[in-house]
């Protein structure tokens, strides 16, 4: 039975050991610190990536359920023909919804158009090249929760005459009226003529610039008139609550399966989707990174446990008459198995705690270059300190072992 005392006279022996031996215990320390920064570094960039993709998911706005024909993720090669052959999401479904679903707090039906070669927004002798040509419904705002820094968003009036009027992004007011405002002048996309009417306040993006400070945004109905062609939309509903997601779910399927036509006891011809799901489908993805990432790594860890052992070995050699003298006057097997595997866990754990301060700081570092929120994780900081320890013991058995089989006269006349 290993005593308290017998631990930590072998913890005082092992730090002796170590600073003894100075060099070669910082390259064997290197070796560990390496393998436990580049895990600590890697789940930290992984975990900043995770939560710069869930609040991307939630600046899409609160309570939000998207309808389109197929689920997200779904692969095109796995569908048969009936599913592929589904009938687009189109303004009469999302005028279905607004009428029939009393949960429903905002219906958001968008239709988006790319001109060949890139749109193109022009003030004067000013140039926005590539914009987001989108058309929308008032509710865009209200489902989305965004809001209008300058003038107005789309009214029902727009909407029901058709009107050329146009709400644009905070990127294109800057480059088309760098020193005057936008609102009430006339800009021309794709050669036609808008007036602004609005102007949206800028939006923060963990990956590049956002989606709508590049947006032209003009009615749902003006789009159809000028782009006839397009007609399958991507579909946004606001619930009125996030406790009533659920149910405003129930009621979309209840008026799209009558409306499409779905018999009874067959599986739904359109998908429902919400925050939350998305949010599952990043952790999902976030799980084969962490996977692939700690394969990696481990070949680091690998590494710092071959020095540890290499490093323990010539130990052992160097040590042999120290071993001889100990048995000589009392130790036992279970003594001299005790001292080398404390000194290698010694070893180990030392470079365990410098890699965690070295991975934070690589962590940090990466998370703050690309733009990702800084994530610390107390898991993985404990995951890899203990890591680095069983390392130490892992590669400590073999010489320990060695160390305590010699032959004590043997051992006495080693020189």
């Amino acid at each position: 039975m290993v005593t308290f005392v017998e631990i930590r006279e072998a913890v005082k022996m092992a730090l002796s050991a170590l600073w003894t031996n100075k060099f070669r215990s910082i390259m064997t320390i290197i070796g560990v610190m390496v393998g436990v920064a580049a895990v600590i570094g890697m789940a930290s960039v992984i975990n900043g990536l995770d939560y710069a993709a869930k609040q991307e998911v939630d600046r899409r706005g609160s309570n939000i359920i998207r309808v389109s024909k197929w689920a997200p993720g779904t692969d095109w090669d796995d569908l048969t023909d009936e599913e592929r052959n589904r009938k687009p999401i189109t303004v009469a479904e999302a005028e279905a919804i607004m009428e029939n679903c009393p949960s429903v707090d905002g219906v958001a039906p968008q239709n988006y158009y790319w001109k060949p070669g890139g749109n193109e927004a022009k003030y004067s002798n000013r140039v926005f090249e590539n914009p987001n040509l989108m058309g929308t419904w008032p509710d865009y705002v209200q489902v989305r929760e965004r809001n209008i820094v300058q003038g107005r968003f789309l009214s029902d009036v727009d909407e029901r005459f058709r009107l050329m009027v146009a709400v644009i992004g905070s990127d294109i007011a800057e480059t088309l009226f760098p020193r005057e405002l936008a609102v009430g002048k006339e800009i021309r996309v794709n050669g036609r003529q808008f007036e602004v009417i609005g102007v949206l306040e800028r939006q923060k993006s963990n990956f590049g610039g956002s989606f709508e400070n590049k947006v032209v945004i003009i009615p749902l109905s003006t789009f159809g008139k000028l782009h006839p062609w397009e007609e399958e939309l991507g579909l946004d509903v606001r619930a009125e609550s996030y406790e009533k997601i659920d149910q405003a779910k129930e009621e979309i399927t209840s008026v799209l399966r009558q409306y499409r036509k779905v018999p009874f006891g067959e599986e739904n011809n359109f998908a429902l989707s919400t925050q939350e799901q998305f949010k599952e489908q990043i952790e999902d993805i976030t799980k084969y990174i962490y996977l692939a990432g700690l394969v990696i790594t481990s070949v680091g860890l690998m590494v710092g446990g071959i020095g540890v052992m290499n490093i323990m070995l010539v130990s052992v050699t160097e040590r042999t008459r120290e071993i001889g003298i100990r048995k000589a006057i009392g130790a036992t097997r279970t003594n001299i198995i005790m001292q080398f595997l404390t000194e290698a866990m010694t070893l180990s754990g030392s470079g365990g705690v410098v890699g965690i301060l070295f991975g934070i700081g690589l962590g940090v570092g990466i998370n703050a270059l690309l733009g990702f929120p800084l994530t610390v994780s107390i898991f993985w900081m404990i995951i890899g300190f203990v890591v680095a320890v069983s390392v130490g013991l892992a590669s400590g058995i073999y010489p320990a072992i060695k160390a305590a089989w010699l032959d004590p006269i043997e051992a006495l006349r080693y020189e």
